[in-house]
C-alpha cells in the first residue's frame, strides 16, 4: 500500500512539473510558405490582397499567446475527464429551433437553428454551421460555449446533428460516419435556400471536424462554406485508434465512446429493426460487452456508416483509412483553421505539415486534453478557452474579407417537394417532428450517456 501511494504521488507531482512546462510553451502555428492571398475591406472602402498568415497574426493574438490551463486541471486527462463529467447546465444557456429534415433515401437529420427566435436578425447575417462530436449534438457544453457569445456578436447559427444523435430519430438502414459528407451537403442545401444572402461558416468538434475536413476538401472552390474551423481532429483514424486500443488509459476512452455508440443503437432499436439489411449488425452490436470504439465499428459502423456508393468496407481497418481526412488537406479552397492540443489523449497522431495547402492553418496548444481547453478567466472562473480564437476566426473573415463570388449549382424543387441541385444526386425536404429544443440543463436525450465526446 505504501509504494502505492508513493507511486500516486509521484504521478501528481510529474503532472504538475509537466502542466506547469507546457503553461510557459506558446502555441505551435503552421502557415504554408506560400500563404493564400485574401481580399480585405478597410473601412473607408479600399480593398488590399493580404496574406492569410498575416490576416491571422493581426486579426487572431490569441493564437500566438501561450494557453494556460487552470491550475486544477493539470494534464489532458484531467482537461477531458472535467469535459465528461463537468457540471455546464447553468453554462452559455441556449435555445434552438429545430427543423428535421428528410434525405431522399430516407434518412433524417435535425437541424438546430439558434437564437430560436431570429425576427431580428437580418436575412444576410452570416451563419455558423457546426458539426458536433461523435455522439454528442447541439447541447454540447463545448458547442454552446462558442455560440452564445457568437449570437451576441450577431451570428445566427445552426447545428446539424447527426442521424440518431440527440433525439434525432434513425429513419433508414443508414448511419453516420467519420468519413460521411452526404448528410452536411444535404443541410448545406437546405441552409442557402432557406439564407441565400447570408455567407456560411463551419465549424467542427472532434468526428464533425473530420467531416468538416473532408467536405471542403470534396468540394474545393465549390464549397457553400467560405471558411471553415476544426477543433480536436481526429485526422489518421487508424493511428489515433490504435493508441485508444493498445494503451491503458486509451482504453478507458475507447470503452466510453464504444458505450456511446451502442446506446444509440438501443435508443433507436425500434427505427433500426425495421430494416432488413441492418438486422444482422443491429444483433450483434446489442451482443457486444464493453465495446472499445472499434468494436463497433467493425460491427456496425463500416457496413452502415455511409452510403453504399463506399459502404460496406471488408474492415473498421479499411473504413479508417478512407474516413481519414489528414490526406485530403492539400484540395481545401478556403480558409481553414485546425486547432489541436498536443496532450489531447483521444488524438495523439496530429499532422502538421497543413498538407501543403496555402489556405490551410494549423495550431497545437501545449495542453487542452480533448475539447477542453479550460483556463481560469479575469474573474476567477473556469471557462473554455477555445471561444476566443474561435470567434477572432470567425470574425475576422466574416466582417473583414472578401471572398470571391461564386456561383453554385441552382436549387430547385422537384414533383415530390424535394430540395435538389442541378446535375447533382440526392436532394433534401422538411418533415414533421421538429420543435424548440432547451439546451439549459442536461438535455442529453441519452440517460447514462458520456457527454462532451
Amino acid at each position: 500500500m505504501g509504494a502505492l501511494l508513493v507511486l500516486g504521488s509521484l504521478v501528481v507531482f510529474m503532472g504538475a512539473v509537466l502542466a506547469r512546462l507546457a503553461r510557459q510553451k506558446p502555441t505551435r502555428l503552421h502557415f504554408d510558405d506560400k500563404p493564400a492571398i485574401l481580399t480585405l475591406r478597410h473601412p473607408d472602402g479600399t480593398t488590399s490582397p493580404e496574406s492569410l498568415k498575416d490576416l491571422v497574426k493581426h486579426h487572431c493574438p490569441e493564437l500566438f499567446a501561450p494557453f494556460k490551463p487552470t491550475w486544477w486541471l493539470l494534464n489532458g486527462h484531467l482537461q477531458t475527464i472535467y469535459c465528461v463529467a463537468g457540471d455546464f447546465s447553468k453554462t452559455d444557456v441556449l435555445r434552438y429551433k429545430r427543423q428535421l429534415i428528410q434525405v431522399i433515401e430516407g434518412g433524417t437529420i435535425g437541424l438546430d437553428f439558434a437564437p430560436a427566435d431570429a425576427s431580428q436578425l437580418p436575412e444576410d447575417a452570416p451563419i455558423i454551421v457546426v458539426l458536433h462530436g461523435l455522439t454528442g449534438g447541439s447541447y454540447e457544453s463545448y458547442v454552446r460555449s462558442i455560440l452564445v457569445p457568437a449570437i451576441a456578436r450577431g451570428y445566427r447559427a445552426v447545428v446539424v446533428n447527426f442521424r440518431g444523435c440527440a433525439g434525432v430519430p434513425i429513419t433508414s438502414g443508414q448511419m453516420y460516419s467519420a468519413g460521411y459528407t452526404g448528410d452536411i451537403r444535404q443541410a448545406l442545401i437546405y441552409i442557402s435556400n432557406l439564407y441565400p444572402r447570408a455567407p456560411l461558416f463551419g465549424l467542427g468538434f472532434s468526428l464533425g471536424a473530420n467531416v468538416l475536413t473532408r467536405y471542403l476538401a470534396e468540394e474545393g472552390e465549390q464549397s457553400r462554406l467560405l471558411a471553415g474551423c476544426a477543433l480536436a481532429c481526429p485526422w489518421h483514424l487508424t493511428k489515433n485508434n490504435h493508441v485508444l486500443r493498445h494503451t491503458a488509459i486509451g482504453r478507458v476512452y475507447s470503452r466510453a465512446m464504444g458505450a456511446n455508440l451502442v446506446n444509440i443503437i438501443k435508443k433507436n432499436y425500434d427505427g433500426l429493426s425495421k430494416q432488413p439489411k441492418l438486422a444482422e449488425p443491429v444483433a450483434n452490436v446489442l451482443n457486444l460487452k464493453n465495446a472499445f470504439l472499434d468494436d463497433f465499428d467493425e460491427t456496425f459502423t463500416r457496413i452502415a456508416g455511409g452510403s453504399s456508393a463506399d459502404f460496406p468496407f471488408a474492415s473498421a481497418h479499411d473504413y479508417y483509412e478512407w474516413a481519414s481526412s489528414h490526406t485530403v488537406l492539400p484540395k481545401i479552397r478556403r480558409p481553414f483553421l485546425a486547432i489541436n492540443a498536443a496532450d489531447d489523449p483521444v488524438v495523439q497522431h496530429v499532422p502538421f505539415d497543413g498538407g501543403g495547402n496555402g489556405f490551410v492553418v494549423m495550431a497545437l496548444t501545449a495542453a487542452g486534453g480533448h475539447l477542453g481547453w479550460f483556463h481560469s478567466s479575469s474573474e476567477g472562473k473556469t471557462v473554455r478557452w477555445i471561444t476566443r480564437p474561435v470567434l477572432e476566426w470567425l470574425d475576422f473573415l466574416s466582417k473583414l474579407v472578401v471572398h470571391p463570388t461564386q456561383e453554385y449549382a441552382k436549387i430547385y424543387t422537384d414533383e415530390a417537394g424535394f430540395l435538389r441541385e442541378e446535375g447533382r444526386d440526392g436532394g433534401c425536404k422538411e418533415v414533421e417532428g421538429g420543435g424548440f429544443i432547451e439546451a439549459s440543463a442536461d438535455t442529453r436525450p441519452i440517460t447514462g450517456a458520456f457527454q462532451g465526446l
